[in-house]
């Protein structure tokens, strides 16, 4: 591993293109769900979560956690969600400092209806460029990369593989 103030050439060619595809990737998945949905990729995610847990809901610490996010950045997107009636508050049980989000019949109507034509996006600007050996080792890359950001594991996704 160089120490260098600057990239190598190895380093740059690996680095200019990364950065683009992190730049140009969330925006066209945006403009997809933006487009067909009338929902962000981080609304879509969210709707996701709770479509998949156990009775539509989850605590918003869980919740946050599944979603990569903060508290603040989640409270911001489920009063958004909430306003659209695709979500709801509701007091959690045993706990009555904690809150829970419902996924309501409209959004889960919503997250179903979007789903097709989002993983036909995003299979044509991620996996369809790959071929199966290539699809792997994004996986082992990503997963490398993740452990690195996420050395705690706090994300869902750093738990998942």
């Amino acid at each position: 591993m160089s120490t260098s103030r600057s990239f190598t050439d190895e380093e740059r060619r690996t680095w200019a293109p990364l950065t683009a595809v992190l730049e140009l990737l969330p925006s066209r998945i945006d403009a997809q769900l933006l487009r067909d949905a009338g929902l962000t990729h981080f609304d879509y995610a969210t709707l996701s979560m709770l479509a998949l847990a156990d009775g539509r809901r989850m605590r918003m610490t869980a919740l946050a956690t599944g979603v990569n996010a903060s508290l603040s950045r989640l409270s911001h997107a489920v009063s958004r969600l909430e306003s659209r009636e695709l979500v709801r508050r509701v007091a959690t049980p045993d706990d009555a400092r904690a809150t829970t989000v419902e996924l309501t019949p409209d959004g889960r109507r919503k997250v179903i209806s979007a789903t097709p034509e989002h993983v036909s996006t995003v299979r044509s600007l991620v996996f369809d460029a790959l071929d199966d050996e290539q699809r792997r080792q994004l996986h082992e890359i990503t997963v490398a990369l993740l452990a690195r950001l996420d050395p705690d594991q706090r994300m869902l996704a750093s738990r998942m593989s």
